[in-house]
């Protein structure tokens, strides 16, 4: 199981490819503050609302200095697919492999249903214009989390 960040930590660098295919690099935004969230799967209701809310909020948080960036296990195709389907602005990245996920501690033992099982834990993580961690939220709900990054981050809607 990958360790949970911490504030303070250095934000793991990672290059993904977005629902172009377009590879996506947290280095692309050194300077500016990014809210990297975490989710189990494209094209799902928990995952839609999600990506929905940041979609609503996009240029509120943008005004605030933030970008965001979605990261899940799907393969661009989805994610253009999803992007299309939902009309999402916010940018949406594949990590097939697991390892980004792995890096920031969003995939490992969950629970679901009160079973125990492997996978995304629906996480968001805060770096700040240096690379640096600034907030790490895990185990998050998918509705109402951006309203909850928007009060903890101080940023009027």
């Amino acid at each position: 199981m990958s360790e949970r960040l911490q504030p303070g930590d250095t934000a793991p660098a990672f290059t993904l490819p977005d629902a172009d295919g377009t590879d996506v690099s947290l280095a692309d935004h050194k300077g500016r503050k990014v809210i990297v969230y975490f989710y189990p799967a494209a094209l799902t209701p928990g995952c839609t609302k999600q990506a929905c809310d940041f979609t609503d909020n996009l240029d509120v948080l943008a005004a605030a200095g933030y970008d965001v960036i979605g990261v899940s296990p799907d393969k661009p195709e989805k994610l253009a697919k999803f992007r299309e389907k939902e009309n999402l602005k916010v940018t949406l990245v594949g990590d097939p492999s697991k390892e980004t996920l792995e890096a920031y501690g969003a995939f490992g033992e969950k629970k679901l249903y009160g079973k125990t099982v492997t996978g995304v834990i629906r996480s968001t993580v805060v770096v700040d214009e240096d690379g640096k961690v600034e907030h790490a939220f895990y185990n998050v709900k998918a509705t109402g989390h951006v309203a909850k990054i928007l009060r903890d981050l101080s940023i009027e809607a």
